[in-house]
């Protein structure tokens, strides 16, 4: 069943040291002025038809219904082969809540104006962010054949560390040839993705050559070193770091990679005279600080990690998440009280509930359950408008540490004096589907619906359930209970998805293929991909159901929808 999911963030080296460009984004916050204003102008004459399709479009576009002006401005681009047009819905689109229509108008946009780098940024961008990194890869190829920045080296670093895998990308690079584009930017690229699938050698020997022709890089140098590191070879790495640093003094991410080879070698002590210098040499800032600290957790030595991190505290708006590193610094040194201050010290905003179940779970694992459960409940008196969540995370800890009846006593008491709180409500009801009590899970969702009709979740969960549960005599009321929710919520891809599965339910596959294909554009995670899967393959496109299938199980990790699939269906084995 599909749940809301919020991404968690990561402060990135790089970016602490201003490496790396960041993409731009596929939504935006409703502007308070025109978005379209600075759009390119129309030039070209147009008849009646085409007059009033671009008037409407401008008019909803200035009243915010960015839809139905992006609709209007590609149906208009496609009349007139007009790219300006096209350009401008994807700008519209840009304020809209579909990815789906974005990545629609910026390959309609791309279509009509094939020799432009915009288009291909933004296909590249909106693919990073679903996590297909297959097309994003063939947009930045795109791009770096046309002579343009494809920023090949920053994108596989990125890939990458997002978990990407590296065999599908090092073949489709290996198969590019350098046209117009930076030889040297494509180059690294394929070394690390070979350093990266175990193949040193060839790494080693790419990289050599282009030391020979390009010393002036420092890149070439840091990712010659880099690739040392991953080879176990922390002595070459420094000293292919000190080779680039010669020639490119106090670079920053040369700096760090030379403290990673001084770490690795046991020179702790030169390790951080290195990063002091960095400190002095590109501002002591608390960014830079958390980076660095990182750095050390990362190989291993949290008293190092602390030195960076503790003169932050004494700093008036220490950054929360000072707090979390040295709450986990005290917690892995067994200092669990200390640990706990620190948490505590995290104050309401996007890391609070982190630092709580930080420190709960640091109790429950030192055998103090009573303790952790005392803790969460003082945090709900000293913060009662958090006390719903902070209620949840108690439940969760402790279906965790298997004591699913005290969690059930906590739910139960807590909604007996507060029956109106939806999120414990709806979580009651998710636990009850667990255990395999849908009369239960229904009555929790209808109290929720009969409380709040507008409820998109609870309409959707108890839908989706009486679809996928296939219930005899009940699918057209599960499309119904969806179909409210869509109305509600019609972007939702959670529930874009549970409309196209209960069509595919009621007997109507090619009437469950567009929402289920809209679905995965905006939200490709494996259950969506199981839905989809099934339906291509009942429709016969059996070749597009491998395809998606093989994708797939490269890219989740668990994947339980999937492989039900592929026991019901063996066929579908890539």
């Amino acid at each position: 069943m599909h749940l809301r999911r919020r991404p968690l963030a990561a402060l990135g080296l790089a970016i602490a040291l201003g490496g790396c460009q960041s993409l731009s984004g596929a939504t935006s916050t409703a502007p308070t002025e025109d978005p379209l204003a600075g759009a390119p102008p129309v030039t070209r004459g147009l008849d009646a038809q085409g007059l009033s399709t671009l008037l409407v479009a401008e008019i909803a576009g200035q009243r915010g219904d960015y839809r139905r002006a992006t609709l209007g401005y590609l149906d208009t681009a496609e009349r007139y082969g007009a790219p300006e047009l096209a350009e401008r819905a994807a700008l519209a689109a840009r304020f809209d809540e579909d990815p789906a229509l974005l990545e629609e108008a910026a390959r309609r946009w791309q279509a009509l104006d094939p020799e432009s780098q915009a288009p291909a940024r933004l296909r590249a961008s909106l693919a990073i962010q679903r996590g297909d990194w297959a097309t994003a890869l063939e947009q930045r190829l795109t791009l770096h054949e046309e002579g343009g920045d494809g920023d090949l080296l920053e994108f596989v670093e990125s890939a990458l560390d997002a978990g990407a895998s590296p065999v599908p990308l090092l073949a489709r690079l290996r198969e590019a040839t350098p046209v117009a584009g930076d030889p040297v930017d494509i180059e690294l690229a394929t070394a690390l993705l070979e350093a990266s699938v175990d193949e040193p050698a060839a790494a080693r020997r790419r990289l050599d050559r282009l030391a020979d022709r390009y010393p002036e890089r420092p890149a070439v140098w840091r990712i010659g070193a880099e690739v040392a590191l991953q080879a176990d070879s922390p002595e070459r790495a420094r000293t292919i770091a000190r080779r680039g640093l010669d020639l490119a003094p106090g670079d920053p991410r040369l700096l760090v990679v030379l403290a990673r080879a001084e770490i690795r070698l046991g020179n702790l002590a030169a390790a951080e005279s290195t990063t002091d210098a960095l400190l002095d040499d590109h501002g002591d800032r608390p960014q830079l600080r958390m980076a660095l600290a990182r750095l050390y957790l990362e190989e291993g030595h949290p008293p190092a990690a602390r030195r960076l991190l503790l003169p932050l505290v004494e700093e008036d708006n220490t950054p929360d998440v000072v707090f979390l590193l040295l709450g986990g610094i005290a917690e892995e040194q067994g200092e669990v009280d200390n640990a706990l201050l620190y948490y505590r010290q995290v104050p309401p905003g996007d890391n609070f509930l982190l630092a709580r179940a930080s420190a709960a779970r640091m109790l429950i694992a030192d055998d103090r359950l009573v303790d952790a459960r005392a803790f969460l409940r003082s945090e709900r008196l000293d913060h009662p408008d958090l006390a719903s969540q902070l209620t949840s995370l108690e439940v969760e800890l402790l279906d965790a540490a298997g004591a699913r009846e005290q969690a059930d006593a906590l739910l139960d008491s807590r909604l007996a004096r507060h029956p109106d709180d939806a999120q414990l409500r709806y979580q009651r009801a998710m636990r009850a589907y667990q255990g395999g009590d849908l009369a239960a899970m229904e009555a929790d969702l209808r109290a929720i619906i009969e409380s709040d009709p507008g409820n998109a979740n609870a309409l959707n969960a108890l839908g989706y359930t009486l679809a996928d549960e296939n219930v005899e005599g009940r699918l057209e009321e599960a499309r119904s209970l969806i179909e409210r929710a869509l109305v509600i919520e019609p972007e939702n891809p959670a529930i874009i998805d549970s409309r196209g599965w209960v069509e595919y339910r009621l007997g109507n596959p090619e009437a469950a293929l567009p929402w289920l294909e809209r679905a995965w554009a905006a939200m490709p995670d494996q259950e969506v991909a199981a839905h989809l899967i099934e339906v291509l393959w009942t429709l016969g496109e059996r070749e597009r159901a491998r395809e998606l299938t093989a994708t797939a199980v490269e890219r989740f990790e668990p994947r339980p929808r999937i492989d039900e699939l592929l026991e019901r269906l063996p066929a579908l084995a890539p």
